[in-house]
């Protein structure tokens, strides 16, 4: 991308306006935007950056362009928008990216930052050139045609080229100077035979140039005293208004919309009020964002209307995942409509859709957006975001190596010859091949030698056992440095053919009465097997006992099977009850044997119990649980823990290795949300089912210490604190304030309030009058207590000596002026300690308490009086003690009331039409100045008053436009700042008008002449009607002699044709066609003849059938 380059000192000189668009406010931006010069078809980036160190909430930015289209409704390929926040330094940086420039992005921009009582903005331009050429550079260069293959840099004027087909003239090398001047001096009307002679085809840049070179003088509207707006700007489904005001209240506006008439309707709603014409659009759409336009009559005036959609905002936000190699990953966020816009990025670096590499895969279903990574990997762990233009969410991946699990090992076997063998073993994960070995050899698969691999398990099976297959059989996983090794025995047996009588004999490989050599553990679920070989002659008889109850079922779950010279006792799907002291007896004439053993059954214990959270942080949580109450037989390795947000499915694992303790603190959550927490029990056979979910939790912090703790005020036994707001709050919000104290050199801290306050001061009374204490402020949440905010140094506790000061406000430092009866509520504020002593003076007198009220506080005076009279007016002065120090203010008070009457009003003069007056200004003028004078004058006849001048300054006037033969009297009212005075001056005189010779010439008659040529004042208009249905055709005619009218179809004229009826009402000319048929289409006219001439309108009458449905 190229870096942008500082617009041309001389380039910003050209545009002297945009010094008066640059109105910045500063306080918020580190770092602006600046106005750059960018080449078409390249990427342009700016940037800003927001200092939040003192604001409470996250600031809102906002890109414009002008001063009212908001960028942040057209995010996409073209505009992108990136936010980013460093915790440490506490500031926000925002990008607007513009891919490939083009011309139309050109203009002046905005960018607004807002938080809460803040703001600030700044603005910032953006030029756009045509990318060098290679050729030499001139000012012409710029009017060129661009990209147009041939035709590159030639004229456009095709239409003139094709006419003429002329050989292209050589260009007149001219300096850039002399065409601008002589743009500047010429008529508009030369402007494109300039620009044709000299090469310029941009004629729309050229005027834009010159529109700025040459100042054009304001057009004056002949029809609009108030235009429109240069564009209006509305959010789509709302309501606006377009008005304009007219010179005429009669004029009629017609409203267009991209140059086509607008029609009333319930979406458009057009009024007309006095001067004002008003065009309401209801319910915005993304089709009416257009060009509208008003005329009325030959004047128009143009606006542009842009509808911009709502913000797309997230209702369901991202997910953490934590995942091992190779499982696959979702993030999934639900956004507030369809067809929604969104952006997902890794880190810093935006996912691009288009790359077909990427094992990124995309998924969009209705409001559901979907990011889906089928392996996960480890370079894929990190922060994933996802944003739209009205708001964003972030979710965490974390990626951990696998690890595999031994979950069912190996047991040795003794088999016999032609028997089956079989090992059995169970690994965590089922796709995990691996390789069987014997003595370090790899076993191949025959017919005798199978391998099987079913889900998790893995199996050898050997059939017919030879003494060959004895030997060490181990199994390795693919991929894994571990295995699992068991041994085989080959068990030879010796047939004595002599017969003799032997006593039984129970062969076992674990004999005697030991329970601990004789214990067999089974895993629960699984199938015991145990053979036992049984000798003696004759053939002993087998008994089976389980805690003294026989076992003598030869089918079912639990069985002992006998064959000759061996028993099997069976037990399928292993349970806890079948867990117990087992023993076999056989006995036969020559004797008896007993051999006792123990069956142990193990499982997966059960899952954790009693899970809670006991503490949270900022971004952690401790949680706590209780053992299982059954191991499963076997010591417990450890716990596994999960968590999720509340409303989601998905669980996110929190550890990989057993955690062996029952307290865990859980990290790198995020603040303000709502977790659930479950454990999973691990021994060495599995893990157990999940524990109960626990109440939900929030991670919150306690606010940071309340900042700028300050001594507001101080008494002998009080201490007035004040502090500023903690600078981070966070999701636990802020309950309020505990404010505490002690003696200096002592460390036990009193609170001084039982209750958190609000407010951020409080006063800590009923303190020791000269001991020397400690203050601190404690900020308190849901979270807990903050660290508290403390005052530098100790404060003693004593009466502040303070200089008494007035502080008057700024409209009782001129004279304060009151009409009579209205009332005087003066509150003037002072400070000083201790209390100061108010006392108030009238003229340097103490005022009248029966006359005027007054009230002293601690920190104010207040002046009162309830009907203000005229002997109220004077200086009145406020005068505070403090021992011998001494301020005081003075207010002068003025009461006014209506003037008198002016006196000695007389006519000094007539003449004519006219008549001259004096008089004598009020001798009571009220206590203000007297501002005017209002005359009035009377017939004799009707005694009627009317007045003639209000306002007049001078005591004399002359009152003009008298009725010729009436006698007329005057006065005069006296006005001040309460009004016209109650009495008027009446003039003691009359002035009489003289009648003088008066003769009425009457204007000589003169014939109008009436005769005019037939002139048809409305045309006839093209009609389609269907076939059936009358209808008539209308015009108006004008002319005198009253014309002839004749109607005609198709240029013939029609007769008394029953078919057709023609009427003629004051020249308003009507055909009635009955019921017309397909053959009365065609072409109609009216032809108007008298004497003088002859008019003729036409129109196409067509005629529609009526479509006959089919009917089966």
């Amino acid at each position: 991308m190229p870096e942008p380059t500082k617009k041309d000192p001389e380039a910003q000189l050209e545009d002297p306006e945009a010094e008066y668009e640059k109105t910045e406010l500063s306080g918020l931006f580190l770092e602006k935007p600046e106005s750059v010069v960018a080449i078409a078809g390249k990427d342009v980036l700016f940037v800003s950056k927001v200092d939040a160190t003192n604001m409470a909430k996250k600031p809102v930015l906002k890109w414009m362009k002008g001063k009212w289209l908001d960028l942040g409704s057209k995010a996409g390929k073209h505009l992108q928008f990136k936010e980013t926040y460093d915790r440490n330094t506490k500031v926000y940086t925002y990008e607007m990216k513009i891919v490939k420039i083009v011309n139309g992005d050109a203009g002046s921009y905005r960018c607004e930052v807002s938080a809460k009582d803040k703001c600030d903005s700044c603005t910032f331009d953006i030029s756009v050139e045509v990318a060098d050429q290679g050729g030499q550079e001139d000012i012409l260069s710029a009017f060129k045609r661009v990209g147009a293959g041939e035709d590159e840099g030639d004229l456009d004027f095709s239409a003139l080229l094709k006419a003429a087909k002329k050989t292209k003239k050589t260009q007149p090398e001219v300096d850039e100077k002399d065409v601008w001047e002589l743009l500047k001096n010429a008529h508009p009307s030369e402007y494109e035979k300039i620009a044709f002679k000299y090469g310029i085809t941009d004629l729309r840049g050229m005027l834009k140039r010159l529109k700025k070179m040459k100042a054009v003088e304001p057009k004056t509207s002949e029809a609009f005293l108030k235009r429109l707006e240069a564009a209006y700007s509305v959010l789509k489904d709302k309501k606006i208004v377009l008005s304009v005001e007219v010179v005429d209240p009669n004029t009629e506006v017609k409203w267009l919309k991209n140059g086509q008439e607008i029609k009333p309707s319930a979406k458009y709603i057009m009024e007309a009020n006095g001067n004002i014409r008003t065009l309401t659009i209801n319910r915005c759409s993304l089709a009416d964002d257009a060009a509208y336009e008003c005329v009325a009559g030959t004047d128009k005036c143009f606006t542009e209307v842009f509808v911009k959609e709502p913000p797309i905002t997230i209702t369901k936000l991202l997910d953490d995942y934590h995942v091992v190699v190779g499982e696959r990953v979702e993030f999934e966020v639900e956004v507030s409509e369809e067809g929604a816009h969104v952006i997902w990025c890794f880190e810093d670096k935006e996912l691009a859709r288009e790359d077909k590499s990427t094992h990124y895969r995309f998924k969009k279903d209705g409001k559901r957006h979907s990011l889906i990574i089928q392996e996960a990997a480890l370079e894929d762990m990190g922060m994933y975001y996802v944003y739209t233009n009205g708001g964003h969410s972030k979710g965490e991946l974390i990626v951990e190596e696998k690890e595999l699990e031994i979950l069912q090992s190996m047991a040795d076997l003794t088999v016999k010859s032609a028997e089956q063998a079989m090992f059995k073993c169970e690994v965590s994960d089922e796709k995990v091949t691996g390789k069987w070995f014997k003595d370090g050899v790899e076993v191949k698969a025959s017919d005798r030698i199978k391998l099987t691999h079913i889900g998790r398990i893995h199996r050898l099976t050997i059939d017919d056992v030879k003494p060959e297959d004895a030997g060490d059989y181990t199994f390795v996983p693919d991929g894994y440095a571990l295995s699992i090794s068991a041994k085989l025995n080959f068990l030879e047996i010796k047939i004595d053919y002599v017969p003799r009588q032997d006593p039984p004999k129970i062969h076992l490989d674990v004999a005697g009465n030991m329970v601990s050599q004789n214990t067999i553990i089974v895993v629960a679920g699984n199938k015991l097997r145990l053979d036992v070989e049984i000798s003696g002659e004759p053939a002993p008889t087998v008994c089976w006992m389980k805690d003294d109850k026989p076992v003598a079922e030869t089918e079912g779950r639990v069985r002992v099977e006998s064959r000759t010279g061996l028993s099997c006792f069976v037990i399928e799907g292993a349970e806890r009850e079948d867990e117990g002291n087992y023993s076999i007896t056989v006995t036969n004439p020559a004797g008896e044997d007993k051999a006792n053993l123990f069956v142990k059954i193990v499982d997966v214990p059960d899952p954790p119990e009693c899970v809670k959270c006991t503490a949270v942080g900022e971004d952690c949580a401790t949680i706590i649980w209780e053992a299982p109450k059954f191991d499963g037989g076997v010591p417990l390795k450890g716990y596994l823990m999960e968590r999720k947000k509340k409303g989601s499915s998905r669980w996110t694992k929190l550890n990989f290795d057993v955690f062996e303790d029952t307290k865990y603190e859980a990290k790198r959550m995020i603040e303000g949300v709502l977790y659930e927490m479950r454990v999973f029990a691990v021994n060495a056979i599995g893990i157990s089912a999940p524990s109960l979910n626990s109440k939900p939790f929030m991670p919150i912090a306690p606010t940071s210490e309340p900042t700028k703790l300050t001594v507001e005020d101080m008494t002998d036994t009080t201490c007035a604190l004040k502090w500023l707001a903690p600078e981070r709050i966070g999701a636990g919000g802020l309950d309020g304030y505990v404010i505490e104290f002690c003696k200096e050199g002592e460390s036990e801290w009193q609170v001084a309030n039982t209750e958190p306050v609000d407010r951020q001061n409080y006063t800590v009374r009923n303190l020791p009058t000269g001991e020397k204490m400690n203050f601190r402020v404690v900020a308190v949440n849901i979270a807990g207590r903050s660290p508290p905010a403390l005052l530098s140094q100790p404060v003693t506790i004593r009466e502040i000596m303070e200089h008494p000061k007035i502080r008057l406000p700024r409209y009782l430092r001129t004279k304060y002026i009151r009409r009579v009866g209205e009332t005087i509520n003066l509150l003037i504020p002072f400070q000083g300690k201790p209390r100061p002593v108010a006392q108030w003076l009238k003229d340097g007198q103490p005022v009248d308490p029966k006359k005027v009220g007054i009230r002293n506080s601690n920190v104010d005076s207040i002046l009162f009086i309830r009907s203000a009279e005229r002997d109220h007016s004077g200086k009145y002065t406020l005068v505070l003690h403090i021992e011998n120090m001494e301020d005081q203010a003075t207010i002068d008070i003025r009461i006014v009331d209506k003037p008198g009457p002016p006196s000695a009003l007389k006519v000094t003069d007539v003449w004519g039409f006219n008549a001259a007056l004096e008089w004598k200004a009020p001798k009571d003028d009220g206590n203000c100045e007297i501002t005017g004078y209002t005359i009035q004058k009377a017939d004799l006849k009707t005694k009627e008053w009317f007045t003639v001048y209000e306002h007049n300054r001078r005591t004399n006037c002359t009152v003009s436009d008298l009725v010729m033969g009436n006698k007329f009297m005057f006065r005069v009212f006296s006005e001040n700042l309460c009004g016209l005075s109650e009495d008027a001056c009446g003039s003691k005189d009359i002035a009489t008008i003289a009648k003088t010779g008066l003769e009425h010439k009457r204007a000589p008659y003169k014939e109008q002449d009436m005769n005019c040529v037939p002139k048809f004042t409305t045309p006839l208009v093209d009609r389609s009607v269907i076939a059936g249905y009358s209808t008539a055709l209308s015009c108006s005619v004008r002319g005198f002699p009253k014309p002839k009218i004749i109607w005609m179809k198709n240029r013939m004229i029609i007769g008394d044709d029953p078919k057709y009826l023609m009427q003629n009402n004051q020249g308003v000319l009507t055909l009635n066609i009955r019921k017309p048929g397909n053959f009365d289409g065609g072409k109609y006219g009216c032809m108007a003849v008298n004497e003088l001439g002859q008019d003729e309108v036409e129109c196409k009458l067509e005629i529609r059938s009526v479509p006959v449905e089919k009917r089966d």
